[in-house]
């Protein structure tokens, strides 16, 4: 029966090859939302680590998580200096590292830290940042860069770097006269990443000015002990000078994800019916031939064939057909992965692992397999049907 249903495909090779495709769009779709579900929740969960709470202006939870952590959007206000200092004097507070955005570099984000970011930051479990080439910055103009940003604009070590206002890919208001000069390039880590009118300084006098800064847009704390993770964050909620706000990346990150669970499962459920589609298109096809393959049937029925082997026949072209579909729409799978994956890091900042399948993608498979043969049934049956009352009678 193996052996005839391939010939059987052979000779209807267009429907055959159309079914086929379909299929396999079906299966890459479905197969790629998954992919691309996953990694995202992943590459989100692994930008931070071991930071108890994040502090900003008083705004939401994710708004706060977006901006502060993931670059994505603009703070509602900064904070002011004296205000951080008073803050990281609390006794609970291990450390702190502030940052300041608002700044850009041809489209990407400049964020201005001290070293503390190196001692302190994690990321993926607890992995520290890493330096590919070169060293942390040290003077005022020096600049680390990551790994995809180096890449993307091919920079290296000592070139020199001109930051701009906003946050846009075009700025009117560039710093050209104070260039910065790149020091270090991060190792990867597969997350998420002009002068005043009437007024000039040059860079020499800048150094030697008071550069202590008037305020930051947030900053990440490491407390003691976690247990004070609610008396810090209600205490810098409470603060009287100024109106901030302290969150917990855990948890708000949680309400990230229940923000946009509606949309995932909402996309999920369209691959799901795009599957469907796909399957449909199967057994329309296959429906579609019976009558013309009922004398091919009776044929079979003359030289010894019995209905059960008709039937089988016919699920097992299903059954095949399911099977390249799923082959083909995973290979479609890895190679629009392998093509667009630069695109996507450098677009939306997101890392999709080009990795084998997961234990849950192969059940997604294997699910739509047992679909196909199901589907497979019904024309079997009919033909089933048709084997009974035809025998050796030929309709003309």
């Amino acid at each position: 029966m193996f052996g005839l249903a391939i010939k059987s495909m052979r000779n209807r090779k267009f429907t055959t090859i159309l079914t086929v495709v379909s299929i396999a769009l079906s299966v890459t779709l479905l197969l790629g939302v998954e992919r691309i579900r996953k990694e995202t929740r992943q590459s989100f969960a692994n930008t931070i680590s071991g930071t108890d709470l994040i502090v900003g202006a008083r705004s939401g939870p994710v708004q706060l998580l977006l901006y502060a952590v993931f670059r994505i959007g603009n703070a509602t206000n900064n904070i002011s200096w004296k205000s951080y200092q008073e803050i990281v004097r609390n006794p609970n507070i291990k450390w702190t590292i502030p940052i300041s955005l608002g700044d850009s570099h041809k489209g990407y984000r400049v964020m201005g830290t001290n070293t503390d970011y190196f001692k302190f930051f994690r990321f993926a479990g607890g992995r520290p940042l890493e330096m590919a080439d070169g060293k942390m910055f040290e003077g005022v103009f020096d600049a680390v860069l990551g790994a995809e940003v180096a890449k993307t604009l091919d920079y290296r070590i000592a070139d020199p770097i001109i930051i701009a206002h906003g946050a846009g890919e075009v700025s009117l208001i560039k710093h050209d006269d104070k260039p910065f000069k790149v020091v270090g390039i991060l190792k990867r880590t597969g997350t998420p990443g002009a002068p005043i009118p009437g007024y000039s300084i040059s860079s020499d006098q800048l150094v030697n000015m008071d550069l202590t800064p008037r305020a930051i847009t947030a900053f990440f704390v490491g407390l003691k002990s976690r247990i004070a993770a609610f008396s810090v964050q209600r205490f810098v909620n409470e603060y009287p000078p100024e109106p901030l706000l302290a969150i917990l990346p855990g948890v708000a990150l949680q309400e990230l994800w229940d923000l946009i669970g509606v949309a995932e499962k909402a996309l999920f459920a369209v691959s799901g019916f795009v599957v469907v589609v796909g399957l449909s298109g199967m057994l329309i096809a296959l429906m579609t031939s019976l009558n013309e393959r009922r004398r091919e049937m009776a044929i079979l029925r003359s030289v010894g064939a019995r209905p059960l082997h008709v039937f089988s026949l016919i699920v097992g072209e299903s059954a095949m057909l399911t099977f390249l579909g799923i082959i083909t729409g995973v290979g479609l799978l890895y190679g629009l992965l392998f093509v667009s994956q630069p695109l996507i890091i450098t677009r939306f900042g997101l890392f999709i692992a080009i990795g084998g399948l997961s234990t849950y993608e192969v059940i997604l498979m294997g699910i739509v397999f047992l679909a196909g043969c199901l589907i497979g049934m019904i024309p079997g049956y009919q033909i089933y049907r048709y084997s009974l009352a035809d025998g050796m009678t030929i309709r003309i």
